[in-house]
């Protein structure tokens, strides 16, 4: 065989060999002997996206440690731990619920009850939640105060919620989604993974480096009122590894109603949809539950308290995108922060 034979016969192998890679979701870089994969699914009425460097698939291993927390967590499984305690059955917490709860329990303290999880009936009455009602009279509102309240349930060491009314009901979707970044990202750990970036949903998690070598890099989209989310227009860009990072906005998950808007982050406090300043909320974290939860709360307390609770908790980094007085986008950082952004 000619020598120009001989080379053009590796060319097409190793043409084959790339277009196989590409086609399986396999990205190579370096010399690395494994490979990064990105896996990709439905969970939660969300999506996830899981790349990882290793040289086998795992989105087996994924799904079934997702369905391990749907069966906890999830409030869209009518027989997950969460909705058969909300119907009040005698069902004893798994170590998923568990951990959940007693980390809700430690942020509504440090938030001074501005997070909540049993906010749920509240979420339900202004509409974003699983009823179709929306801006409730003044008068239910006040009624449903009545059952809303952190400290009014507790986790006994058996594992039994005890809840001071029947009619209470437990919501953990501002700090779930983020426990099951973690989750996944505690799994990757377990195979030896050291390189991966966990997304649920837009909640994350990052280690080591991405397919090119260098850190990872998570957008923060401007807050664009946009319940379709169709504008994916950036407000800046974080690089960043070992992390979790979570964020709320209301600009999503609204509607209007005689020419008034509602937002789905409700004041557990006052049993209305908050209208402060803060469009938008990013948290970093070591773990992404904690971050997710602590998003949220900075939504409900506003730009103020949330800098004021920042300055005495050194474990958390925010990134705040919030309206001033003439309606222009105005953005606030902790000190922490500004190493992870680039414009």
């Amino acid at each position: 065989m000619k020598r120009s034979n001989y080379i053009w016969l590796i060319l097409l192998v190793v043409g084959t060999i790339l277009v196989l890679l590409r086609h399986n979701n396999v990205i190579s870089w370096g010399d690395s002997a494994a490979a990064y994969r990105n896996e990709k699914g439905l969970i939660f009425g969300t999506m996830y996206s899981i790349t990882y460097e290793h040289d086998e698939s795992l989105k087996l291993d994924i799904d079934n440690e997702l369905k391990r927390f749907d069966a906890s967590l999830s409030m869209f499984n009518e027989n997950s731990v969460i909705s058969r305690i909300n119907r009040n059955e005698d069902v004893t917490a798994d170590s998923l619920f568990s951990k959940v709860f007693k980390a809700a329990m430690d942020v509504s303290a440090i938030t001074d009850g501005c997070f909540d999880i049993t906010v749920a009936p509240l979420v339900n009455a202004w509409g974003f939640g699983f009823t179709e009602e929306t801006a409730p009279s003044e008068s239910k509102v006040d009624s449903i105060l009545q059952i809303v309240g952190w400290q009014k349930v507790q986790l006994t060491a058996e594992g039994k919620v005890v809840k001071q009314d029947p009619r209470i009901m437990l919501d953990c979707s501002a700090i779930a989604k983020g426990y099951a970044v973690d989750i996944i990202a505690e799994l990757l750990k377990r195979k030896g993974i050291k390189n991966y970036m966990v997304d649920i949903g837009g909640e994350v998690d990052v280690a080591g480096v991405n397919s090119s070598g260098g850190l990872w890099r998570i957008g923060i989209n401007k807050p664009d009122d946009d319940p379709e989310s169709r504008n994916q227009d950036l407000q800046t860009i974080l690089e960043i590894t070992n992390k979790g990072i979570a964020t709320s906005g209301n600009y999503r998950n609204f509607y209007y109603k005689d020419g008034m808007k509602y937002a789905h982050t409700i004041d557990p406090k006052t049993g209305h949809p908050v209208q402060h300043s803060i469009l938008s909320s990013t948290v970093i974290a070591n773990e992404c539950m904690i971050a997710d939860a602590f998003a949220t709360s900075f939504m409900v307390m506003g730009l103020e308290r949330a800098k004021d609770l920042l300055a005495k908790n050194k474990n958390i980094e925010a990134y705040f995108i919030y309206s001033d007085e003439n309606g222009n986008y105005q953005t606030f950082m902790t000190e922490g922060m500004k190493k992870y952004v680039t414009e």
